[in-house]
């Protein structure tokens, strides 16, 4: 009902259900009735998502709803298949808590190579924004890992959840980009326990950077600030003599909570934080992609640019973010950075700039950008903010992101 509202607008749509005045919801979130007046009308951007999570507890509601991120359950492009509802049953699915409830699997269990290669594959497919493609595989790798986490035994068995983990992981990482959070945390906890029984410190430190994302997605910025902290100085011990895949998921940990710091207003800690991963970087020496965290300098730098846009820093986001070089990070970085960089540039009235981003950052990533709130919130604004008909371009756009009507 609410999805081709702006934010601000949103915001109004609720507040009048939940039968608020703009005098009562500004004082909840500390804000004046002038400056929500403003905020619901459009005339100025809610870019913050540390307020726009205010908001969303002062009146209720998901963060989700205010930002009007699609659900994975009405999520198109799955070409027609089952894909979702199947891995909603393979989460919700009561048996995989304990082989006590439910009987063993049937046939052979797979391969640790098969297992392996199809891991590989979802992960692979999360990273180059191929959402379906890892929706629709899901529901099998993970019925696949669960029954080889039951047959195998010693070191195999240790592989074997990590393999588990990881694809809890994957399946985390999908619905966090589809507007599931709640999936996403089930999926993030069950892999945290996979971890665990692994024994692979650096998997079970992958894991705790899905559930931080976990945190981030429901708002819960203090929380998942704290988690980096506390997961950090488990890790510590070890980076003596860590190795590459170590060092890049403590690095990539400290950057999940940048952004939390960032949306908590933090400014002292996403500095720190920022250090912390910068030294994993320099450490590390380049860009890589151990355990799929996308580590090096660049992804430091893709986070500067991010934090700095969470903050307000508007012209920091603005003048750094088009000069990073993002071409050899996978496509699931670089578009989110060219949503980032077209966010701020469009703040700055750069209108033909960012929407020149968004449009190659949709040639790249379609599934990505069509279904990311940032995307509908560029177009929606757009459309608003022009006069007469809006040009073919961002009429095209706004039609693929179901914003308009071709016709």
């Amino acid at each position: 009902m609410t999805e081709n509202l702006t934010t601000g607008e949103r915001i109004a749509w609720y507040r009048r259900r939940r039968g608020l005045s703009q005098e009562v919801l500004a004082g909840l979130v500390g804000r004046t009735a002038d400056w929500l007046s403003k905020a619901e009308n459009n005339r100025i951007e809610l870019d913050r998502l540390s307020v726009i999570t205010s908001l969303a507890k002062a009146l209720d509601v998901s963060l989700g709803e205010l930002l009007a991120e699609p659900t994975l359950m009405d999520w198109p492009g799955n070409g027609g298949k089952r894909t979702a509802p199947a891995l909603h049953e393979a989460l919700m699915d009561y048996r995989q808590l304990t082989p006590l409830l439910g009987p063993p699997s049937d046939g052979e269990p797979p391969t640790l190579k098969d297992l392996q290669a199809d891991v590989r594959e979802i992960l692979d497919a999360y990273q180059a924004s191929r959402y379906s493609f890892a929706t629709r595989r899901l529901p099998f790798v993970l019925a696949d890992a669960l029954a080889a986490s039951r047959a195998y035994s010693g070191r195999e068995r240790e592989e074997v959840h990590a393999l588990l983990a990881l694809t809890y992981q994957g399946a985390a990482l999908v619905l966090g980009k589809v507007g599931e959070p709640e999936l996403a945390w089930i999926a993030a906890d069950r892999g945290l326990g996979a971890a665990q029984l692994s024994g692979q410190s650096a998997v079970s430190g992958s894991l705790i950077r899905s559930v931080a994302h976990c945190l981030l997605a429901t708002g819960r910025f203090t929380a998942a600030v704290q988690l980096v902290n506390d997961a950090a100085a488990v890790m510590q011990p070890e980076l003596g003599d860590a190795d590459d895949e170590y060092l890049s998921v403590y690095g990539t940990l400290f950057l999940a909570g940048a952004m939390a710091a960032a949306r908590a207003e933090d400014r002292a800690t996403v500095q720190s934080f920022l250090r912390e991963a910068d030294e994993s970087a320099r450490r590390l020496g380049s860009d890589a992609n151990h355990l799929w965290t996308a580590f090096g300098p660049t992804n430091v730098a893709i986070h500067r640019v991010a934090t700095a846009r969470e903050l307000g820093d508007l012209q920091v986001a603005a003048d750094l973010g088009p000069r990073i070089d993002t071409s050899a990070m996978p496509v699931e970085r670089r578009v989110r950075h060219s949503l980032e960089v077209a966010r701020a540039l469009s703040a700055w009235n750069r209108t033909d700039e960012a929407l020149s981003i968004l449009l190659d950052a949709e040639q790249a990533a379609p599934e990505q950008v069509r279904h990311h709130y940032l995307s509908r919130e560029l177009v929606i604004g757009w459309i608003r903010g022009t006069r007469g008909r809006p040009s073919q371009s961002v009429a095209g756009l706004a039609h693929r992101l179901h914003i308009i009507d071709s016709s």
